[in-house]
């Protein structure tokens, strides 16, 4: 009987360890298995968000963009505006010299005023900084001009000498910040590398 149960024995180690051996080939299986999925899972997550941060960079260009086009368009504007308010009172200064057509450059100069104030108020909710301290600036000069050139309407016909140092002091100071202006909105766009 001894042999029997040894035989037994044996038959049933080999029973055991074949089901054992499919037991722990499933189990292996199934874990190779858990972890395909979860790298393929772990796969998608870093796909998904590569695909994210790529759509947000590129969301973030875009708006510097139209940023980048607002301000250009309203540069655009803000330095017509002021070289054309600076042009009417220029020309209200050689009318006032030669004594003709002064009530239509006044007309236009009151016109170019206007549509500086304007653009300039609207600049001002789009400018940086920097750019906002030189329109400021320019914008200052001009409407210094203006209130100059109100008194010497107020006291005609002006004397020569302050229409001369009108032209000197009130046109070429406006000249310079203009130009100014002009220059921080060019470095401001990235036209000037200058600026950078």
């Amino acid at each position: 009987m001894g042999e029997q149960w040894v035989a037994l024995a044996v038959a049933i180690v080999g029973v055991v360890g074949t089901l054992g051996a499919a037991l722990l080939t499933q189990s292996r299986a199934e874990r190779a298995n858990r972890l395909e999925r979860e790298v393929a899972a772990q796969q998608q997550r870093e796909d998904r968000q590569h695909a994210e941060n790529a759509r947000q960079a590129e969301q973030a260009v875009m708006q510097q963009r139209e940023l980048l086009n607002l301000r250009r368009a309203c540069y655009i504007a803000l330095n017509r505006a002021c070289r054309q308010y600076q042009t009417a009172q220029i020309n209200l200064l050689h009318a006032l010299r030669n004594g003709t057509e002064i009530d239509t450059c006044l007309e236009q100069l009151e016109a170019r005023r206007l549509a500086h104030r304007d653009s300039y108020a609207e600049a001002q909710m789009i400018m940086p900084t920097p750019v906002l301290h030189a329109a400021s600036a320019a914008s200052r000069t001009l409407n210094r001009g203006y209130g100059a050139l109100q008194q010497m309407l107020a006291s005609l016909p002006p004397r020569a000498h302050v229409l001369d140092d009108f032209e000197a002091d009130e046109v070429e100071t406006s000249w310079t910040k203009l130009s100014d202006m002009r220059a921080t909105m060019r470095g401001d766009l990235g036209v000037d590398d200058t600026y950078q």
